[in-house]
């Protein structure tokens, strides 16, 4: 600017040394003149000060005198006074608006409390508002009716929220707001559309951190809304004119816990729009603190020159024709201070105003915009004004400044590295330094508020991400190959800032946990940041819920103090040692708490205590209230446990810190690994998928889209088997973990290490656990996209019509948009949340979290009472980790170098009746049934003393009608390869040997859990299959095929044919429980394959039933009858080939079963439809032939046995006609059996049958107590 430089007309007289300083290096315009003396050998003093205030050359006269603040005061108010009275630039008269005096002053806007419907709060003053009802608005206490105007909103959530203006005439209801009456104008950036009664397509999506600009143009009867300072377009044209005393008001609608803060011009615009007035007219004395503040900073240039000049000054000053810049430096910057509070106290009310106004921007400028900062002039420039009493409150508007200047910063690519927060963040950082700062800063109401602001970082929308990515690449793409590079720069860019940034985060926690506040009695160091994170947890109570309750904090905030608790934990606090936090062990002192190996300890009452933060925190054993009435355990709230780290691990795979082999997150090969990631956008193709392919996409698929809670939730109530006693649970005597007592009260009484784990785990609980979801829905969505895209260009190569050209390329443009938008955020994703580090300490945490939960396992009592939160972020945490994009460390060693206790937990606790939540136990058996899918996992499961000895009979048992979904796809998992046509794509080689075995031992050596499990199975395929075919029916019955419908359709037949592949794997492993003993089960298996077979044949023609069933990008042979088909013809086989084996010789008759069925030209034609069938698909060669000769061998003897029944059967009914005895049930065999107590008869086959389920007589609906066979004799 011209009022930083000397003018050379200024110095025509006198001699000048031109001082360019380092900036002239740089091509800076920022070379000083400096007059030294006259022609008549007077001092230079006068010119010098000439210079700092700004005023023409030789307007001072000779100064005899000692320069002091008195002296500094006179020359401003004698040669400066034209800037204070030029404030009047007086708007307070302005034309065209009516402030209506709301008790605060009479040209304070606020809100107009007459207006409000609903409830609103304001959260701080001025104009910190939330909605606390449903939905609420109000207006403001200013009308305007001519002119331009305008008003800035900054989000603090970003839901829906009307924001523009109105007039009286709109009213305000509990479901009507701004804009949606007439002449009532709004905008709403969650819905990205503009309401006037109707709403219309508009704008830009918002986020959190936003500022909205309000404009409205009265002159051309316009309103237009800003985003950041951009415009968004003209959102209405042609608004009513209206006359004085009935114009518009600034006026704005919330949802429920909705919050955002108005400026009205209390404070300067972020985003001044040029042409438009704030509503509320700045302060009379700013322009004149602007002028002052200049007068400083032009004090503090000179001397930076002297500083990098010293010696040409002091060669100039042996000539003693120089006056030294010290002299000159103290008290000159006094008068200036001096002068600006006096003025300042005499219009108290606009402190707020300077203070983030014109003082903002003077810190800003000595600190310096960019690294590095200018700590010396700050620091010189602080000693002066803190020592005005007035200091404190300017410098608390200050410290708020920078808060909410660290919400609304936005990172700018050229800016980078030292972009977004950090420039707020390094100066609040710098003056928070100073004890005096610090206090007031934590005495203010607002700390925790404060806090959270300078925690906060905007995150970018899509328009966002097109501004700092401008240039996008992916593997495979047909972009310009210069965009690689110039992503790769970018990316790199980014990584930087958000590494500075995090790492002021930092320095601003340390600086909180190491201030001792000046209280009694007297604290110690952590104390004000373990309130604050108390506080914080209460806050954010309901966090996780789809509507998160008011007041919760932005997820920004929980991001980064997640961040930095994961790296002081992680990598150390780097602060020294902090009344003894950084424990002594053999690792070292400056090991992370994480990464310590050795004997491990953790604070029970953790859990146990009843403090306002947790008490409402769901734990495994249920709600606090109703264990602390079940289970109270008031005398272990001062326990430690302590442990051996690994302890829990068998011998021969233990990994620990201490361990010749460490674990993945300390071990070389995560450096190899890391550098060896030479390009992380590679990791965005097709392959980021997963780094190690899924040996099944059918299972892997089914077990996605019937998780819990969505087609299970139809299946009838059947008995559950989650009844195992819990001794079953205690998996590993504790031979190494003891309890002890907490030391001392000391001990207690400091923010321990262990506290910040608990803290992180339930910050990744509500904050991160969101984010990499969604994380992971773009990862997944530009994989997708990548394919059809490359789809699509393969059919453009392909088709010469025109008219289908065209169709093509409008859908390639839609979907290279789409891949160009996920590659943007995954690249964010990556930038922000995949950091190496952060990996690292979370690979940690998982290791010390599931080390931690198996050993309180162990202790009933205790491990009730353990947060819900533990486990759902371990899982959470693990599977991200797994997923991670670029990958951690290579799948095959991901388990087995850290986490092998992870694979004991979830197959030890799936079924834990301990855990009240079905939920968890769900979420541990999904992570079961997606690990078991790879190769290198499900090793880790083989090889896992717990999972082989506990998970087999466990399986069994959580068959029920809540878990069979995944426990299917487990077993399916389990037993690939050992079916009829599963050679094909060399599942054989996938299978897993060791626990076909341990499956198979399990059911022939607990017949009774066999027994169960055979009959939830039986019953659930028969549902399944029924559910199939009604919805089959329904689309044909509808000449069409709804998206709806056929996913259904497709995912009921998946689950039919996972579930008949583990039938088929039970005759096969165990025939003898259908051969030997009563014929139940036989017939029950018999009637179920008729069963299929009916409604395969029937339920539609072959083309209809390949379109019900096939999606888009799925094979003719993911889809085919034969997927069904083939394990029917498994099954029979293995029956077959059981019965000619002589350990069954006496044995059920399969073919006398199957020729007893009803409809036997039904049974026969089934059987024909499996051998005409085209099995070619299914199999390498023709071995399979082989077995289609054995199956219809047995179809012929069938027909012959079928023949010879109904013959039979003939002469049987001609006896039954003066016999009552004949079973009503069925009608084939005679009642030998009888309930007691009603006495009711039937056959004792359609008696065992019916017990499998009900307990009650099918005539009469008694209880029954007993079945009792009828002697032949007694008949």
């Amino acid at each position: 600017m011209a009022e930083d430089s000397l003018r050379m007309g200024g110095l025509s007289s006198g001699l000048a040394v031109l001082l360019n300083g380092e900036d002239s290096k740089e091509g800076s315009s920022k070379s000083r003149l400096v007059s030294y003396c006259d022609d008549f050998g007077h001092q230079s003093v006068e010119r010098t000060l000439e210079y700092i205030f700004g005023i023409p050359n030789r307007s001072i006269g000779s100064i005899s005198g000692q320069i002091d603040s008195s002296l500094v005061r006179t020359i401003i108010k004698n040669e400066c006074s034209e800037f204070y009275s030029d404030s009047s630039l007086n708007l307070r008269n302005k034309d065209g608006i009516y402030i209506a005096d709301n008790g605060h002053g009479p040209h304070i806007i606020g809100l107009e409390e007459s207006s409000i419907c609903g409830d609103i709060r304001i959260v701080r003053p001025p104009l910190l508002v939330e909605s606390l009802a449903i939905f609420s608005s109000f207006r403001a206490n200013a009308c305007l009716w001519k002119g331009k105007w305008m008003y800035e909103v900054i989000l603090e959530t970003s839901g829906i929220q009307q924001l523009g203006w109105t007039t009286l005439s709109c009213p305000f209801t509990d479901h009507k707001g701004v804009g949606d009456a007439d002449d009532s104008y709004a905008f709403d950036g969650k819905r990205v559309r503009k309401w006037n009664k109707e709403a219309e397509p508009y704008g830009q999506s918002w986020v959190v951190g936003d500022v909205i600009g309000c404009c409205i143009d009265l002159d051309q009867n316009e309103i237009m809304f800003y985003r950041n300072g951009v415009s968004l377009g003209v959102a209405f044209h042609g608004i009513r004119k209206m006359g004085r005393g009935y114009g518009y008001y600034p006026a704005i609608s919330l949802s429920q816990g909705e919050r955002c803060e108005l400026n009205f011009g209390s404070r300067p615009f972020k985003y001044p729009v040029e042409g438009y007035l704030p509503l509320q007219s700045p302060p009379l004395i700013n322009t004149f603190a602007v002028q002052l503040f200049r007068c400083l900073s032009r004090l503090l240039d000179m001397h930076n020159v002297y500083q990098a000049e010293h010696s040409s000054f002091e060669k100039l000053r042996r000539l003693k024709r120089f006056v030294s810049f010290e002299d000159l430096f103290l008290p000159v910057a006094h008068g200036i201070c001096e002068e600006f509070f006096s003025v300042l106290e005499e219009d108290i009310q606009s402190i707020e105003y300077i203070a983030w106004g014109p003082f903002l921007s003077f810190l800003m400028e000595v600190h310096g915009m960019q690294a590095p900062d200018d700590y010396s002039s700050l620091d010189r420039i602080l000693d002066v004004l803190l020592e005005f009493q007035g200091s404190n409150a300017l410098f608390e508007h200050i410290i708020n400044a920078l808060s909410c200047g660290c919400k609304t910063a936005k990172l700018v690519l050229t800016e980078c590295p030292c972009s977004g927060s950090y420039p707020y963040l390094a100066l609040a950082c710098h003056i928070l330094r100073r004890e005096e700062l610090m206090v007031l800063w934590w005495k203010s109401t607002d700390f925790e508020l404060l806090f959270e602001g300078f925690l906060s970082q905007k995150c970018p929308n899509k328009q966002d991400l097109e501004s700092i990515m401008p240039s996008v690449w992916w593997p495979g793409s047909c972009e310009d190959m210069s965009h690689e590079s110039s992503m790769m720069l970018m990316t790199t860019a980014l990584s930087e800032a958000v590494s500075k940034i995090e790492e002021k985060h930092r320095d601003l926690c340390r600086f909180v946990i190491q201030f001792i506040p000046p209280v009694l009695p007297p604290q110690l160091p952590g104390s004000v940041f373990r309130t604050f994170l108390q506080n914080l947890i209460l806050k954010n109570r309901g966090a996780d819920r789809n509507v998160p309750p008011p007041g919760v904090s932005s997820n920004s905030v929980l991001v980064s103090l997640y961040t930095v608790l994961l790296h002081f934990l992680s990598e150390g606090f780097g602060m020294g040692d902090i009344c003894s936090w950084l424990k002594r062990c053999e690792n070292g002192p400056d090991v992370g708490f994480l990464h310590r190996g050795g004997e491990q300890s953790y604070p029970i009452g953790l859990f146990l205590k009843n403090d306002p933060p947790r008490t409402d925190i769901s734990r495994l054993g249920g709600s606090f209230s109703h264990l602390s009435k079940l289970h109270p355990v008031n005398d272990r709230e001062d326990e430690v446990v302590r442990w051996e780290e690994g302890c829990m691990d068998d011998q021969e795979t233990r990994v620990t810190h201490l361990s010749t082999q460490k674990p993945c997150c300390c071990s070389s090969y995560d450096a190899d690994f890391a550098r060896s990631l030479k390009n992380p956008i590679t990791y965005t193709t097709k392959g980021s998928r997963s780094h190690c392919g899924p040996l099944s996409e059918r299972s892997a698929h089914v077990a996605a889209e019937c998780s819990a809670g969505s087609l299970n939730d139809e299946i009838a109530d059947k008995p559950s088997s989650s009844d195992q006693s819990e001794s079953e649970f205690g998996y590993r005597p504790l031979q190494q973990t003891r309890f002890v007592s907490r030391e001392s009260n000391m001990s207690s009484a400091t923010l321990r290490e262990e506290e910040l784990l608990d803290v992180l785990l339930l910050l990744y609980h509500i904050g991160l656990a969101p984010n990499f979801k969604q994380a992971s829905y773009y990862m997944s969505h530009q994989s997708q996209s990548i394919s059809l895209l490359e789809e699509v260009d393969k059919q453009i190569r392909e088709r010469a019509c025109s008219e289908q050209l065209k169709r093509l390329k409008e859908a390639r443009n839609n979907y290279r948009e789409e891949v160009i938008d996920c590659v943007r955020h995954c690249a964010w994703y990556r930038i922000s949340l995949f950091s190496r580090w952060k990996q690292r300490g979370m690979y940690a945490t998982c290791i010390w979290t599931v080390q931690l939960l198996l050993i309180l396992s162990k202790v009933d009592l205790v491990f009730l009472y353990v947060p819900e939160f533990y486990l759902e972020s371990l899982v959470d945490c693990f599977h991200v980790l797994r997923k991670g994009d670029p990958p951690f460390v290579p799948s095959s060693i991901f388990i087995k170098q850290g986490l092998a206790s992870f694979v004991t937990f979830v197959v030890t606790h799936f079924n834990d009746p301990r855990i009240s939540s079905a939920e968890l136990r769900d979420l541990l058996l999904q992570s079961i049934s997606v690990l078991v899918q790879y190769k290198e996992y499900l090793a880790a499961f083989e090889s896992n003393e717990a999972a082989t000895q506990k998970m087999p009979k466990a399986l069994l048992s959580a068959f029920d009608n809540r878990s069979w979904i995944p426990v299917t796809n487990i077993l399916l998992r389990l037993c690939k390869g050992s079916g009829f046509g599963s050679s094909k794509h060399g599942e054989s080689s996938l299978s897993s040997v060791v626990f076909q075995r341990l499956l198979r031992d399990a059911c022939i050596n607990d017949e009774g859990l066999f027994s169960a499990f055979l009959n939830r199975l039986f019953n659930t395929l028969s549902w399944t299959m029924t559910e199939f075919s009604v919805s089959v029916r329904e689309m044909q019955e509808k000449y069409q095929v709804l998206d709806f419908h056929q996913k259904k359709c497709s995912v009921i037949f998946d689950l039919s044919c996972n579930l008949t592949r583990v039938l088929e794997f039970c005759t096969r492993e165990i025939p003898q429980a259908f051969l030997r003993g009563t014929d139940t089960n036989l017939r029950r298996l018999t009637e179920l394959i008729v069963f299929i077979l009916n409604h395969i044949t029937s339920a539609a023609d072959a083309e209809f039933f390949d379109l019900s069933l096939r999606r888009q990008g799925q094979s003719l042979e993911k889809v085919s009858r034969g997927m069904i088909l083939a394990p029917l013809v498994g099954i029979i086989l293995n029956l077959l080939d059981a019965s000619e084996n002589m350990e069954f010789t006496e044995h059920n008759d399969v073919v006398a079963i199957f020729a007893s069925m009803d409809c036997p030209s039904r049974v026969h034609c089934g059987f024909q439809l499996l051998l005409d069938y085209n099995w070619d698909g299914s199999f390498r060669g023709d071995s399979y032939l082989t077995k289609l000769t054995l199956l219809e061998d047995f179809l012929a003897l069938l027909v012959s046995r079928s023949e010879s029944e109904q013959v039979f059967q003939m002469g049987y009914e001609e006896e039954t006609d003066v016999n009552d005895c004949i079973c009503c049930i069925c009608y084939a065999c005679e009642a030998d059996a009888r309930f007691v107590p009603c006495s009711h008869m039937s056959c004792y086959g359609c008696i065992t049958r019916h017990m499998l389920n009900c307990h009650r007589c099918f005539f009469c609906n008694a209880t029954v107590l007993e079945v009792v066979r009828i002697d032949e004799k007694t008949s």
